[in-house]
């Protein structure tokens, strides 16, 4: 593929940078596009995310950072990577944020079918004891009890078995949000099951965890809530 050369004013000096369809057209480091959003043009002009990549035509690509987004739509970043008349909407971050909770929302329903996403505290407290489960969830305002005895699952399964590190534990919606995106599904407590569809859960929560905290995101057990 002819990359194509644009001209991006950074806050400093413009500079010649090269873009393709693995470069962040904010930070232009090149990277694999599971850590990356890829954006096309609309027929109308607007700037529409694409989770999928399945969209047509010619797209540009930003790390998946919440901060990174903005930053692109505030300096109209992707108008100038595409060289073409096009228009980022100012809530543009947010939409990707609801983007890719409808997507994780889906996942686990589709986790919950396959019998790979369970919910209520003696389950996944069960499930985590049994080392079956593979991320565990919680609702931002669940009870700090609750919270509390499920991590101490966690540290007892990694006690007894040795493992390097903690289940992931992802606490990113309310009670109500949940239940505004899953409905009857929605949850406290839930957690993933090994398994193809339970860890396409916990990959999507990562994302969005990432998406949302930025460099502040880590590999690190509990993410998502601040110590109890």
């Amino acid at each position: 593929m002819i990359p194509l050369v644009s001209q991006l004013d950074d806050g400093d000096d413009e500079q010649e940078i090269v873009v393709n369809d693995r470069t962040c057209i904010v930070t232009r480091e090149t990277t694999s596009p599971e850590a990356l959003i890829r954006f096309v043009a609309a027929p109308d002009g607007r700037i529409v995310p694409d989770l999928r990549r399945q969209l047509p035509g010619r797209g540009c690509w930003v790390k998946a950072e919440r901060a990174l987004v903005e930053r692109a739509v505030a300096k109209k970043i992707f108008a100038r990577a595409l060289k073409a008349d096009v228009k980022a909407d100012a809530d543009l971050a947010q939409v990707v944020d609801r983007l890719m909770v409808a997507d994780l929302a889906g996942m686990m329903n589709m986790a919950r079918k396959a019998a790979q996403f369970i919910t209520g505290a003696m389950k996944v407290d069960a499930a985590i004891r049994s080392g079956a489960a593979v991320g565990v969830f919680h609702a931002t305002d669940a009870a700090a009890d609750g919270v509390r005895k499920l991590d101490q699952a966690r540290k007892a399964w990694r006690f007894g078995s040795g493992a390097e590190e903690d289940i992931p534990s992802f606490s990113m919606l309310s009670a109500a949000e949940l239940d505004e995106v899953m409905g009857q599904n929605a949850f406290i407590h839930a957690c993933a099951l090994a398994g193809p569809a339970g860890e396409g859960v916990v990959k999507r929560a990562r994302m969005l965890e990432k998406y949302r905290l930025g460099g502040q995101s880590g590999a690190r057990s509990g993410a998502g809530r601040p110590e109890q």
